[in-house]
């Protein structure tokens, strides 16, 4: 018959599991900050070159970020996308936004957001009339640098029955209401 006789060791015993946490945290830290730093740089790469953009309610505001951010890389892009016309009044006769709204909060307020489009025939288009249009990314000037669209078609459409919001681009989105 045999008999074991264990000991164990109370400080030796608190020291292990102190060391299994410290290298828990410092796993959890490391996933952590990777994962935050592929998110910020993720966007950039989804206009292939030659390639016609299709923007979706789900990919909407990360790509107008991501041109707003980095015009330059994008200028001679092709991209294809739908929205209402809304037009400011300091606006040029062909200019108008190719806008969705975007929900920011969950009381279902929503912002403006879309990208400038600059189109010879915009005058056709009233209103919060829905179109779908392909253009090419520029470089242009409204309050500062920013993309435009120049239009190389456009049609209109029925107002969409799904999808017509739109939601903050990733984790990364902080809403200008809470700056003012």
């Amino acid at each position: 018959m045999f008999i074991y006789n264990f000991k164990f060791n109370g400080k030796a015993l608190v020291k292990i599991l102190l060391v299994i946490v410290a290298i828990a945290v410092t796993l959890y830290f490391a996933i952590s900050t990777y994962k935050i730093y592929q998110s910020s740089f993720k966007v950039k790469d989804e206009i292939d070159e030659n390639k016609i953009m299709y923007l979706t309610a789900e990919n909407y505001t990360n790509i107008l970020k991501s041109v707003h951010n980095d015009v330059d890389s994008y200028v001679g892009k092709k991209i294809c996308f739908t929205g209402y016309v809304y037009r400011a009044l300091d606006f040029k006769e062909t200019e108008f936004v190719l806008a969705r709204d975007m929900i920011i909060s969950s009381d279902m307020q929503t912002l403006i957001v879309g990208f400038l489009c600059d189109c010879k025939n915009a005058k056709d288009f009233e209103n919060e009339s829905w179109v779908e249009i392909i253009g090419e990314i520029s470089k242009g000037s409204y309050h500062g640098d920013m993309p435009i669209i120049e239009i190389k078609e456009i049609k209109q459409i029925e107002k969409p029955k799904d999808d017509i919001y739109v939601y903050p681009p990733d984790d990364t989105y902080i809403p200008t209401s809470a700056i003012f």
